[in-house]
């Protein structure tokens, strides 16, 4: 999927990264009856015993993580209750939105809340199951001095594909292809400058992200070859993910 050379190793200068936010704000409506008691993030795939939140708390501490923000909307008293009762790896605090306002404004209104307004943070939405080094992709968005580094994933299309000649002749029958797109995963890596440059209420992939694009500011990291990604989207996501989580495509981790 990509090359070696654009996954640097750890940098030595590269500051570390130890606050997140995570966004867990959405009605989770195409997840429905799943979600009809509590939030997205605290269904559980099926056969991993762990809630999706659970997991994307674990992995943040395994990379160096201390402080987690999770931005919180649809039944926010759900999910604090059980992070009130949680054995977590680190310090999270809850921030609910009283209304929406949209991804940028969501990470911009749970950034304020990091304990440290000078130092870069991570972000990744609340329905995002994956691993892989957090701290590559921190030396990456360091060495490019990039203000946002967002992670791409190229994900199999949900279709079969046919592989034709140049005479109209088919020759073969591809299950579920990988897409020839790079996408956004869901995850970031932001520098300290890049809260002032969210909007209060919108999508900062409609704003911030242009701009930043346009300055050459804005930088992008591929998951590397290998790594298990899939947002929960729907309830053939969880299915699919079972299925795949069963199967050995990505580690599960210890409930």
């Amino acid at each position: 999927m990509t090359d070696d050379s654009a996954h640097p190793s750890h940098s030595p200068i590269a500051p570390a990264v130890t606050q997140a936010v995570i966004l867990a704000g959405g009605q989770g409506s195409r997840l429905r009856p799943y979600t009809d008691d509590r939030p997205k993030p605290l269904v559980e795939i099926p056969g991993t015993g762990t809630p999706i939140v659970a997991h994307q708390l674990a992995w943040l501490a395994e990379e160096g993580v201390t402080d987690a923000v999770i931005s919180c909307g649809h039944l926010a008293e759900v999910l604090q209750d059980w992070l009130d009762r949680a054995d977590l790896p680190l310090n999270v605090r809850t921030v609910v939105e009283t209304e929406p306002l949209g991804r940028g404004g969501g990470l911009k209104y749970a950034s304020q809340a990091l304990p440290r307004p000078d130092e870069s943070w991570y972000a990744t939405n609340g329905d995002v199951w994956t691993r892989f080094s957090l701290r590559d992709m921190a030396a990456f968005h360091h060495e490019r001095d990039a203000v946002a580094t967002l992670a791409l994933a190229r994900p199999r299309i949900p279709w079969g594909a046919v592989e034709t000649d140049q005479f109209g002749n088919v020759l073969d029958f591809i299950e579920s292809p990988p897409s020839p797109f790079l996408i956004n995963a869901g995850l970031y890596v932001f520098g300290p400058d890049f809260r002032e440059l969210l909007p209060d209420v919108g999508d900062h992939e409609r704003t911030t992200f242009p701009q930043l694009a346009r300055n050459r500011q804005l930088a992008g990291y591929q998951l590397p070859q290998g790594c298990y990604w899939r947002a929960i989207d729907t309830a053939k996501d969880l299915s699919e993910a079972a299925k795949e989580l069963a199967s050995g495509a990505g580690r599960a981790p210890v409930a």
